[in-house]
């Protein structure tokens, strides 16, 4: 009997994992990297002897000043107008993006295939509910700029399924009673909700289209939050929301870019350097526009980006934290504390609760009704998040999953029943 050629894809803005068939019949991860089943959806790309290198290794050399390009959050660049265009990595090296997507799943084909011993031409993919808010035609060219990049990759047949879906057949196989759940998949690009009937007996049903009751998304979650704690929490430091001496407010767009993980690069090009040149008239705050210059020069803005990450992180578990900022200048360091940082995402955690309110008006079905909400992905961490979430809900039990494993190993529930 041929080995079973398939897997499931966990193709996530900040992590990404993968699910190939076990010799028992069921579905096991893949150890992407030493001791990780989980891996962060990043490439590094060496502009010294032109290699590159992914996940943890990926962010590591970046860290250590290798000179060279990282490229993180690339699954936000689906849907964009960035994905037909090109980017430099390195000396004169240009790169497609949409070329980016493509190495970083032919990395994930080739660690599973290694892991397996045999091909893996067929693939379930996750994808979020909405990769682009409000835009149909935005949105279908999203997943097929996806399926073209995993088919480039070297996959044959590519099939898609929502990750809230998947997250709830994860949970489904732990439960006996019919359940009404509201799935909560908030990760690193996307808050999606799905209300769905769940039960034992249905639980081995390989069309389930009729149990989905309604799904819902926004372009809202952890890496919006990274991009709001910079600027809350760094940016002011290098300038921003400083006046100009007519009492104005000095133009905002590059703090904004370089406080967004896909667009920070842009901000290097000599365009925006003459931009920023020609900017010096309008700072009151010397001292923060020259601090701007420095992380510009030094290209310190993923270095931002991961001390506000790690700020956002910190603050959710100790309820404070210390940036320490002396790439820019010795001995410069910023408090930052829960309620600052609360002030900092409510307008962001606003729309994200709203939305999944939304879901269950969409689904006809009373927040009294909903017996659960299911929460996976990495941003469910933060727990005032999940409470003003769940609040919503009164009857609901709170069920935490794994928030970086309940998608995948939901999708590789659904490859089985596909392809197995």
């Amino acid at each position: 009997m041929p080995p079973e050629d398939f897997c499931a894809i966990d193709f996530g803005t900040s992590n990404s994992a993968i699910g190939i068939p076990a010799a028992n019949g069921t579905m096991q991860l893949v150890e992407l990297e030493p001791g990780f089943r989980t891996m962060p959806t990043a490439v590094f790309y060496n502009a010294e002897d032109h290699s590159k290198c992914f996940g943890r290794a990926a962010v590591a050399a970046y860290v250590e000043g290798v000179d060279g390009r990282l490229m993180r959050s690339i699954k936000s660049i689906l849907g964009s107008d960035l994905i037909e265009q090109s980017t430099e990595v390195g000396h004169g090296i240009a790169i497609k993006y949409l070329d980016v997507v493509i190495g970083y799943l032919k990395h994930l084909k080739h660690v599973a295939e290694t892991s397996a011993g045999h091909a893996l031409p067929r693939a379930i993919i996750g994808r979020p509910v909405c990769f682009v808010d409000d835009d149909a035609t935005r949105d279908n060219n999203a997943q097929e700029s996806l399926r073209r990049a995993a088919l480039a990759a070297g996959f044959r047949d590519v099939e898609f399924q929502f990750e809230p879906i998947a997250a709830a057949l994860d949970y489904e196989s732990t439960i006996r009673d019919e359940e009404l759940v509201l799935v909560a998949d908030i990760g690193g690009g996307t808050s999606d909700f799905s209300l769905v009937r769940v039960s034992a007996a249905r639980h081995a049903m390989l069309n389930r289209q009729a149990d989905i009751l309604a799904n819902h998304g926004i372009h809202v979650a952890g890496t919006d939050f990274d991009q709001a704690v910079n600027l809350a929490a760094i940016m002011p430091s290098l300038g921003y929301g400083s006046a100009t001496p007519q009492g104005r407010v000095v133009p905002s767009r590059v703090y904004f870019d370089l406080a967004t993980w896909h667009l920070i690069n842009t901000v290097y090009g000599n365009n925006r350097a003459i931009e920023l040149r020609e900017m010096n008239s309008m700072y009151v705050d010397k001292l923060g526009y020259q601090r701007l210059l420095t992380a510009i020069r030094k290209r310190l803005g993923h270095h931002l980006a991961a001390a506000a990450e790690l700020a956002k992180i910190q603050v959710a578990t100790a309820g404070f934290a210390t940036i320490t900022l002396d790439a820019i200048e010795a001995s410069l360091t910023h408090e930052f504390t829960d309620a600052q940082q609360a002030e900092a995402l409510r307008t962001r955690i606003s729309k994200i609760v709203a939305a999944a309110s939304e879901t269950a008006r969409r689904a006809g079905v009373a927040p009294a009704d909903v017996s659960a909400v299911y929460f996976t992905g990495g941003s469910t961490g933060l727990s005032f998040l999940t409470e003003e979430i769940a609040a919503q809900f009164p009857n609901a039990k709170r069920i935490v999953g794994d928030r970086f494993s309940s998608v995948v190993a939901g999708l590789a529930i659904f490859a089985q029943r596909k392809f197995g």
